[in-house]
């Protein structure tokens, strides 16, 4: 913006210098013609003056004299004609006489006119300037005076008044441009900054906000507007969290004692139709205390500023393997863990590459079915650590990928499934917060694969804040052949 604004001022500059500048060259140009002209006229008439005499008494001996000495000091052929147009007194060789501008100049001097070629004197002009003057008195032509003049000089000194002309305007324009640009930058800055303040909110980092002290009283005005604005959306955002947080604990207490109730019901419990019932009433007591674990690991995930550390990926997801063996065994899964050569460092926030694989496993074993395959494994891919959690259960549908990370949304098949539709969430967020993402995509030739990416540790050097939602940010850059897919 900065640039189109310098560059659309400097083109108006431009086009005034040029309106004031061409007309000022070509006056210059042509006072620098009339000043010859006058020059090489008067020199003429004056050598008319002395030929009258001389044409009428046939005396030429001081007239060619004076010519020659006039040629040779001045370099400006000279001749006296008489009446008939024949050379009566040339300085040098007659040929010159011949050349069709001065035979004209001539005929119209013996007409008794004083007469010029009226070329103007340019830089690039080569062709000599032919002035002739009438000699006589009274009424009565004898004869004409013709001078051809050399432009060279005159010509020089048009040009380098041009070039100065030029240098001066190159000067103006040079300031103009400097503080078009300074102005440019001032009036710029705030809307860049604003711009910045944007993307950085649109990521999640609501408490980017921008000088309102900056630039013109409107732009000032607009960034004391947006950052009340970004207040205002950050503090309703947070008293979100804070809310969603406070009442999921808040619901823990009384969720335990009711549960304890229920237990101590059972042995009140006749045997029959009412023991099923008691069960059935402990299973959603445990789910309702799933949902709430759920919603303050959530809360906790998306507040504040999270700090990115080293992690061993490899050695977290052969853990996190280890752990889930006991379920995968209950569930008659076969989970599996694929060894890479060796350590592979990545980046993320604590704990949060292990509470993704959580999920993630208890997802595949959970959804994969009895007799299924579980595999985990992490690779490097172009500077970023790609965590794989594959199974050959039945999958998702493209339509139900798209909607797999909406919270508390679970494909039709699982609505019978103990789960409370909040773990891939909390994946993807853990994700962002780390500076990657979770990709969901069909495996082959059946199954779901999820992808949990992070920044490889040798990828982003130095230990650094990573601000919540900086995914756009950090992800510009990624390859566009790993399309982007909504995870589960």
């Amino acid at each position: 913006m900065r640039r189109r604004f310098v560059t659309i001022y400097s083109l108006l500059l431009v086009l005034v210098l040029a309106a004031l500048e061409v007309p000022l060259a070509i006056t210059l140009a042509g006072r620098e013609t009339q000043r010859l002209m006058a020059d090489r006229m008067a020199d003429a008439i004056r050598f008319a003056t002395l030929a009258e005499p001389a044409l009428r008494t046939n005396e030429n001996v001081t007239l060619r004299a004076e010519l020659i000495g006039y040629d040779q000091l001045y370099g400006i052929s000279t001749a006296v004609v008489d009446e008939d147009g024949a050379g009566f007194i040339v300085s040098r060789d007659r040929k010159w006489l011949s050349d069709p501008v001065v035979v004209r100049q001539t005929r119209l001097a013996l007409t008794g006119q004083e007469v010029s070629d009226g070329g103007s004197i340019w830089p690039w002009r080569k062709a000599p300037l032919v002035v002739a003057a009438p000699v006589g008195s009274g009424g009565e032509i004898i004869g004409a005076v013709v001078l051809m003049s050399p432009v060279d000089r005159s010509a020089a000194a048009v040009g380098k008044a041009w070039l100065v002309l030029a240098a001066l305007g190159a000067v103006v324009l040079a300031v103009c441009i400097g503080v078009a640009w300074a102005l440019a930058r001032w009036t710029v800055r705030p809307v860049a900054e604003l711009d910045a303040a944007a993307h950085h909110i649109g990521a999640g980092d609501f408490g980017a906000r921008v000088p309102a002290d900056e630039g013109p009283p409107e732009l000032r005005r607009l960034a004391a507007a947006f950052n009340e604005m970004a207040e205002t959306v950050g503090d309703a955002l947070e008293r979100q969290r804070a809310f969603v947080a406070q009442a999921s604990h808040q619901l823990r207490n009384p969720l335990t004692a009711l549960r304890l109730r229920v237990e101590d019901l059972g042995e009140d419990v006749i045997p029959g139709e009412a023991v099923e019932r008691h069960r059935l009433a402990l299973e959603e007591t445990e789910r309702l205390g799933h949902v709430l674990d759920s919603l303050l690991a959530l809360a906790r995930a998306e507040r504040g500023q999270h700090r990115s550390e080293p992690v061993d990926a490899e050695e977290i997801a052969r853990a996190r393997v280890v752990a889930w063996q006991p379920l995968a065994v209950r569930q008659n899964v076969d989970l599996r863990f694929e060894p890479s050569p060796g350590p592979v460092p990545a980046r993320a926030v604590a704990t949060a590459l292990d509470q993704a694989l959580d999920a993630l496993i208890d997802n595949a074993v959970k959804f994969a079915g009895p007799g299924a395959e579980v595999v985990v494994r992490v690779s490097f891919d172009d500077g970023w650590v790609a965590v794989h959690v594959t199974d050959n259960g039945p999958g998702l549908t493209p339509e139900q990928l798209e909607r797999a990370t909406d919270r508390f949304w679970r494909a039709p098949p699982a609505q019978n499934v103990e789960g409370s539709g909040l773990g891939l969430p909390i994946v993807a967020v853990l994700a962002e917060v780390s500076g990657g993402r979770l990709d969901l995509s069909p495996a082959h030739p059946r199954g779901l694969e999820a992808r949990l990416w992070l920044p490889a540790e040798a990828a982003t050097g130095e230990d650094s804040a990573t601000p919540t939602g900086s995914l756009a940010d950090q992800t510009a850059d990624r390859p566009r052949r790993r399309q982007v897919l909504r995870s589960r």
